[in-house]
Formats: C-alpha cells, sequence, structure tokens
C-alpha cells in the first residue's frame, strides 16, 4: 500500500481532494470517508471508481444547460410571433428545468389559457405551485389531473395532491388520499410527505414509520437509484433526527 501511494505521489493528494470534495457534494455512506482519509490515494482511487465514475453522466447534465437557455432565448422570441400552447409548455418545461418556477407556472397559465384540454400543463402548473409554497393554488389542477388518471406520473400526481391538502390545512383529506395512494405507490417524495403531515400532528411514532420505510428500501436497490435517492434518504434521516424516538 506505501508502495503504491509513493508511485502515486504527488497525485495522491490530488486524487483524495477530488474524492473528498465528492463526498461532501454526494453525501454517500458515511464508511467512504474513513476510506479514503485512512487509505490515502489508494481509497481515493476506490472510492472515485466505485461513487464517483457512475456519476459521470451527471457531468452530460450540466452541460444542458446551454442548449436549454439557449431554447429559452429562442422560445421567448418566437412567442411574440406565434404565442401558441405548444411554445409555452415548452417554455414552461424548460424554466422548470431551468429553477425559474414563477416563470415556469406563468407559461403553463398561458398554455392553459390558449387550450385546455390535455393534463401535462395542469400537472406542472401544480407542481411549480408546491414548489413555491402554494398548495391551495395547486390543489384544483392535480383534482383535475388526478380525476383523469388516478395514476398519473407513476402515482406521483395523486402524492402531490394529497400533499397539496396538507399544504392548504385539509388535513383530513390529505390524511385519508396519503393512506389510500401509499397502498400501492413506493415514490420516497410521498412516504416522506405523509410523514410530515403526521409530524404536524405530533404522531411522531408514526411519522418516523414512514420516514424509516423510505430508508428501508436502500439495501435492495442498485447502484443508480440509490445514487438517485440519495436527497430522499438525507431527507428521511432528518426527519428521524429531528423527531423522538
Amino acid at each position: 500500500m506505501g508502495f503504491l501511494s509513493s508511485l502515486l505521489y504527488p497525485w495522491g493528494f490530488l486524487l483524495q481532494g477530488l474524492a473528498i470534495v465528492h463526498f461532501i457534494r454526494r453525501r454517500p455512506d458515511n464508511y467512504w470517508f474513513f476510506v479514503i482519509l485512512f487509505l490515502g490515494p489508494v481509497g481515493a482511487i476506490v472510492y472515485l471508481a466505485v461513487e464517483a465514475l457512475p456519476d459521470i453522466g451527471l457531468v452530460g447534465q450540466s452541460f444542458k444547460v446551454f442548449p436549454r437557455r439557449k431554447r429559452i432565448r429562442e422560445l421567448e422570441a418566437m412567442i411574440r410571433d406565434n404565442p401558441s400552447p405548444g411554445n409555452y409548455e415548452e417554455l414552461g418545461d424548460l424554466y422548470m428545468d431551468d429553477g425559474k418556477l414563477a416563470q415556469a407556472r406563468d407559461a403553463f397559465d398561458k398554455a392553459i389559457a390558449a387550450r385546455a384540454d390535455t393534463p401535462d400543463p395542469f400537472y406542472r402548473r401544480a407542481v411549480c405551485a408546491i414548489q413555491l409554497g402554494d398548495g391551495a393554488a395547486a390543489v384544483p389542477d392535480l383534482e383535475r389531473v388526478v380525476s383523469k388518471d388516478a395514476d398519473y406520473d407513476f402515482q406521483r400526481a395523486a402524492g402531490l395532491l394529497a400533499h397539496a391538502y396538507a399544504q392548504a390545512g385539509q388535513k383530513e383529506k390529505a390524511e385519508a388520499l396519503f393512506r389510500k395512494v401509499t397502498v400501492t405507490s413506493t415514490l420516497s417524495e410521498t412516504y416522506l410527505n405523509f410523514a410530515d403531515l403526521l409530524a404536524s400532528g405530533q404522531r411522531n411514532g408514526e411519522a418516523r414509520e414512514w420516514a424509516q420505510k423510505v430508508l428501508d428500501k436502500k439495501p435492495t436497490m442498485p447502484g443508480y437509484l440509490r445514487r438517485r435517492e440519495r436527497p430522499w434518504f438525507r431527507r428521511a434521516n432528518n426527519v428521524l433526527k429531528r423527531l423522538p424516538a
């Protein structure tokens, strides 16, 4: 091990630095920090191969920012001459991907005003409203979507409707729908939103159970899914830390 570390000098420090930066940003299992720290460059190589290499695809995602923003500018110009529902829907989607939720919501408003025969803009407008903290505005849009297709977006729409009810203060309605949806849905987002609702009513034991269900999925998940679910795992751990056992 020492011989290999000497061969890697001085690049070993760079490898350890890269591994630690990736660890801080992606927050995988805590034992990796000790692997990086105590095994030196060799541990960093192992970590980067196992955890960072599969994330290379995410780098490609970051480069999509530039063509997306170029397309946004194109659509903003096109809409002046052709304010079609399709152009507004595409612009709303791109604004959402770019984190511009208020602008996305406005674009979906315009798409719906021009053509209100598909569920997609209603659903996406509702998602924007929820993320902006306006659950009451999301309720009618999500009710419309779920009434047409209860399983829309792999039952995420129904789970978000329950969450929107909770945000709007309709807690009994929210709990009833959460219990119905979670019979078949395994979405971590839905489980954790249900946990938040239960915690808001001081039902800490039940809230912890739903947060734990998210973590219980982790051991049997393939690696790529575990990486995708990391934000939900962190949120579940925060719920468990916050609520008394």
